[in-house]
């Protein structure tokens, strides 16, 4: 399935449901303590990140989209905390604080990139009145695309129906994460997005697929619901959508680092893109593959749209190695992780020759991957003067891209790499011609981080400028 990224920026989700604060302190353990048979920790950093149905949030505003978090917090540090972190990422926030309540908070000490324990702290949520959060919740679900419960048990989702039907009242559509074994809670919502244990927790253990979509099915209808989507770890995801054969997807084949908020990665990916417009289908792809994103980093954290645009790259096998410098970043940060050397030159390959073949294959071989940056026909006319570029800038990189010793091709606009060089940082720079190492653009960057500055020989009688002189002679002696 050939996926794209559909306008995320349009789109506005409501997010509703247990706002937390995760907690990480990280050391080494070099030590088991005298006083009992566990490890010492020796704490050297501290990091506060957004948690639970506010990681969805973050999720949503990290791929573009526009989002407003509803939910309830105590009144306490950890409270304050949240707001604080809420606050400088731009989501639309609507917590009420509660002095009868704490704010949930999950503290995870790790050491050696480990988890080693965790400690929840959380409570009173469930005791809350919910008259001023349903107040806010019907303006705020007008406003909306699409709204998004998110519901870890703690309390604030205490009636999900309720907010289901005002929801249907206003032609929204609302898709769950759920939680407890009583899905019947959910009825009437668009789509459920259950893992396999919480599913099977439901409906009884599924030893084939074909018993996971009959008893999915049999879900799905028996609640009134849309859809579901199954997530099932690293046998990936099957969706049941009404009046639709199952959709099975094989997971993201990459290394898994740490699963932890990958399920608000899903429902974030997901309610965006529906939002957006994507059909069902598209909508779980895009989810899939924002997962695999995220299981690659430590804890809660979020897929961008350069990675994910990188990543449907792979998935497509399109061939074409053109790409956004954002986009650029991303895939190199891929390649350095496998241990690959990084080359890279510029230029503005107006006519493609012999000349230019050579020299790339030249510089192909003192890496592992090229990347050519090519100049923007702004920049080529600076250059060059009137009249060039003979070809434009889509074309010139189609060209390249095509040829089996590049890999990558990206576009700059200003007169030199200087700022892409120094901010990419290969390992070689590669230049042709009689260039002295030290007036390189971006050179001192490169060798600064451990790099090296590398000139090559042009072909002898092949350049561009050589190669239009030798037409323009012809024509004039037709």
């Amino acid at each position: 399935m050939k996926t794209r990224l559909p306008p995320f920026s349009k789109a506005r989700v409501l997010v509703v449901g247990d706002v937390m604060l995760d907690r990480y302190w990280t050391g080494r353990a070099t030590r088991i303590s005298p006083e009992a048979p566990v490890p010492v920790v020796h704490v050297t950093a501290t990091e506060d990140r957004l948690g639970g149905a506010a990681n969805v949030a973050l999720n949503i505003l990290t791929l573009g989209g526009q989002v407003d978090l509803l939910g309830a917090i105590g009144v306490d540090e950890a409270g304050e905390t949240l707001q604080r972190l809420l606050r400088r990422s731009g989501i639309g926030c609507h917590l009420h604080a509660h002095t009868r309540a704490a704010t949930s908070t999950k503290l995870r000490i790790l050491s050696h990139h480990q988890q080693l324990v965790r400690a929840d702290f959380e409570g009173g949520l469930a005791e809350v009145d919910a008259a001023a959060l349903l107040a806010d919740y019907a303006r705020l679900a007008a406003q909306a695309d699409l709204i998004v419960l998110s519901d870890y048990g703690k309390g604030t989702l205490g009636s999900p129906r309720t907010l289901i039907e005002q929801a249907a009242a206003l032609h929204k559509r609302v898709i769950v994460d759920p939680k407890g074994t009583d899905f019947s809670k959910y009825r009437g919502a668009t789509l459920i997005t259950p893992n396999r244990a919480e599913f099977e927790a439901v409906v009884g253990p599924c030893a084939t697929e074909s018993a996971l979509v009959e008893r999915g099915e049999r879900l799905r209808l028996a609640t009134g619901l849309t859809g579901v989507l199954i997530t099932r770890g690293e046998q990936g995801m099957t969706l049941l959508w009404q009046d639709q054969e199952p959709l099975h997807l094989q997971a993201r084949a990459r290394e898994v680092f740490d699963v932890t908020g990958a399920g608000d990665t899903v429902i974030a990916t997901l309610a965006l893109a529906l939002a957006a417009g994507a059909p069902p289908p598209e909508a779980m792809v895009l989810a899939n593959a924002a997962a695999g994103i995220v299981v690659g980093k430590l804890g809660t954290a979020a897929a961008t749209v350069a990675e994910l645009n990188q990543a449907l790259r792979t998935s497509d096998d399109t061939g074409f190695g053109i790409l956004t410098e954002d986009e650029l970043a991303v895939a190199l940060d891929q390649a350095r992780s496998r241990g690959e050397r990084i080359i890279m030159t510029n230029g503005c390959f107006d006519l493609l020759h012999a000349g230019h073949v050579t020299y790339l294959e030249q510089a192909r071989r003192l890496g592992d991957r090229l990347v050519v940056a090519v100049n923007a026909d702004a920049s080529v006319q600076a250059l060059k003067g009137p009249g060039r570029p003979v070809n434009p800038l889509e074309r010139r990189m189609t060209v390249l891209a095509a040829l089996k010793s590049v890999d990558w091709v990206v576009p700059f606009s200003e007169a030199t790499p200087e700022r892409l060089y120094c901010r990419l940082l290969p390992d070689v720079i590669v230049k042709g011609g009689d260039y002295a190492p030290d007036a390189i653009a971006g050179g001192p960057c490169v060798t600064a981080n451990g790099g090296e500055i590398v000139v090559l020989e042009y072909l002898d009688g092949e350049s561009t400028t050589a190669m239009l002189q030798r037409l323009q002679e012809g024509s004039n002696n037709l």
